[in-house]
């Protein structure tokens, strides 16, 4: 898969771009800012404990396109094994984002979420970002080292959707200090529930492409949950 935006360090630089394609990347760039879709950072903890969950996370992905009724362009960003955090291009078709998921296998290693929150900061600096997803059942770093980066991203107007698996009390402070800095949401669901993860995924689909009216139409558990923190 593509890893434009993320690689591990001590990877060689890439060659300098030619005039023809900076050309074809600002041509693009003014394209998809004046574009009225949502942009979905979907974040993932593909470490060896999240195997099972990925494989819900590559059937529900589908969920969540088909909620923002074609509005949405997503990015997967997932980290795995001791150093590596990978970036794909953004994505619009569903289809191709679950074949590239299926691709990628759950490697064990140590969380890299600062890497995700400092990836989502430069997205959000090019072009706008409408919300962060981030799915995960640990957190190993040290909090001091990841606050400033969700303050950062708050400031952006990204908002981070923090889904937790599990019940693990450090976990969920963490989750929620960075859902408390960018005035997203804390959320978490029970090991093996493809429907509750289900519907917090759909439930942030439609904020991201209609906002709290579209949030507050839907009538599920997901909904409500998003809809108590973010009023």
């Amino acid at each position: 898969m593509p890893d434009d935006q993320i690689t591990n360090r001590g990877e060689s630089a890439p060659a300098a771009p030619t005039r023809s394609e900076i050309d074809t990347f600002l041509a693009d760039l003014k394209r998809k800012a004046t574009s009225t879709r949502g942009r979905l950072i979907f974040a993932l903890d593909a470490t060896a404990s999240r195997e099972a969950t990925w494989d819900t996370a590559c059937r529900l992905q589908a969920e969540m396109f088909r909620e923002a009724g074609g509005g949405l362009d997503l990015q997967l960003v997932y980290y795995r094994g001791l150093d590596e955090c990978k970036a794909s291009a953004w994505i619009f078709d569903p289809t191709r984002l679950g074949k590239i998921m299926s691709t990628i296998m759950c490697r064990s290693g140590e969380t890299q979420i600062r890497r995700v929150l400092d990836h989502a900061v430069k997205e959000a600096k090019l072009l706008p970002v409408s919300a962060l997803v981030f799915v995960g059942d640990a957190f190993e770093e040290q909090a001091d080292t990841i606050i400033p980066a969700a303050h950062e991203l708050g400031r952006l107007g990204v908002r981070a959707f923090m889904f937790q698996e599990g019940d693990d009390r450090a976990v969920e402070r963490a989750f929620r200090q960075i859902a408390d800095a960018t005035k997203g949401a804390y959320c978490r669901f029970d090991q093996g529930s493809a429907r509750q993860l289900a519907e917090l995924l759909r439930a942030v689909a439609a904020f991201v492409t209609g906002g709290m009216t579209a949030l507050a139409a839907r009538a599920d558990a997901g909904a409500i949950k998003l809809l108590r923190q973010l009023s």
